[in-house]
């Protein structure tokens, strides 16, 4: 398969200043850095708007806060490749952070340990959704839906309801409260994770099949694509860096809770639907990711610094997420229209060169 893959911006309409105008460069520029170029927009406009939002102070506040559901949106991102949705993204924090508190001070395991079992204990829940979508076929919303609530249910059964707190070593709390140069650390996973996604999703054999399945899983499965085990890993690796960000929610809080997590939910898939209008307009992409946890985090602090009250966030996230599903639909579209187009090109020249005949080729 890695010898025949093409790439996986092959069939991208590609426009040049010189070949196709200004005017067609600038749009395709437009389309794919016009979220980009918002975010360094809103960045000016609050920094003009309010002084102290310009601060270094701010910027700490944004990256603290906003790098888990950065996490998250990531985890979101890699079974949208495969053309799934996982809600666990939401559901598994809730449970993975009670977990890696409770098996400190109840159960009296090291940190590392209580660390190594939650991603152990996560990647077979997302081994577990992973065959129930690609071998039960059941639909990747209520699948993830459904054992989110079942995984929701044994939180409160596990936390029995009430706040779990102990005294947890300081090197666990330090997973999430280091900075390096004045950068909290969890940016810097955010930043680790984006970089390793990116590689495998677009330059290696791997990403170009998890984009074949997600594109058309019939024309993957004719190509000896094995799709059911590219969706199982995709559910895999989706669930192990949920879990993770787990860890470091249990280490910035101190404090197993169950009311903690579903509000993680919505900004992760709002990110994970913006990002695939930008970058790479029409395909899901992890930097398109990125760039939307940017805008959102951005817009909701630069909202904040204004005095908004405390509905404004859960409306921003709202409002974002059926604008971003509108682009992503019309962007989808597009990439259809340009795919189509490039492939009537492809037949019409091989239609148009001349018939080589067996005895031409010889010497």
């Amino acid at each position: 398969m890695s010898k025949t893959s093409i790439k996986s911006t092959a069939l991208e309409q590609r426009v040049s200043l010189r070949q196709h105008g200004a005017g067609a460069w600038s749009m395709q520029v437009l389309t794919r850095y016009g979220l980009l170029l918002l975010c360094i927009a809103l960045v000016i406009f609050f920094s003009l708007a309010t002084p102290a939002f310009a601060s270094m102070l701010t910027l700490q506040a944004i990256l603290s806060s906003k790098s888990k559901i950065a996490l998250l949106a990531l985890a979101a991102t890699i079974p949208m490749i495969v053309g799934k949705i996982d809600l666990n993204v939401g559901f598994g924090i809730v449970l993975w952070h009670i977990l890696a508190i409770t098996l400190q001070v109840q159960y009296g395991f090291s940190w590392e340990f209580a660390v190594v079992a939650v991603l152990i204990l996560s990647a077979l829940y997302g081994l577990l959704n992973g065959i129930l979508v690609a071998l039960a076929d059941i639909d990747s919303f209520v699948a993830t839906l459904g054992s989110g609530t079942v995984l929701y249910a044994i939180a409160l059964w596990h936390s029995g309801g009430r706040q779990i707190v102990g005294d947890l070593p300081d090197a666990f709390t330090a997973l999430h409260h280091t900075e390096i140069a004045g950068i909290p650390i969890v940016a810097f996973y955010v930043l680790l994770v984006a970089v390793v996604l990116w590689l495998i999703t677009e330059h290696t054999p791997l990403g170009r099949c998890m984009y074949a399945v997600g594109g058309n899983p019939a024309a993957a499965r004719l190509n000896g694509i094995s799709v059911n085990r590219y969706t199982i890993g995709a559910f895999i690796a989706s669930s192990v860096l949920t879990g993770f960000t787990g860890v470091l929610i249990a280490s910035e809080q101190g404090v197993g809770q169950a009311s903690v997590g579903m509000d993680y939910l919505l900004p992760a898939l709002v990110g994970a639907f913006l990002g695939s209008t930008t970058i790479r307009p029409g395909r899901v992409n992890v930097w398109g990711t990125v760039v939307g946890i940017a805008v959102l985090a951005i817009g909701i602090a630069g909202i904040q610094q204004f005095g908004g009250d405390f509905w404004v966030e859960p409306l921003f996230n709202g409002v974002t997420l059926l604008l971003s599903i509108t682009l992503a639909g019309y962007a989808q579209r597009r990439r259809l229209l340009n795919q189509k187009a490039v492939q009537r090109s492809q037949a019409v020249t091989k239609k148009e060169m001349p018939p080589t005949h067996e005895a031409d080729q010889r010497p």
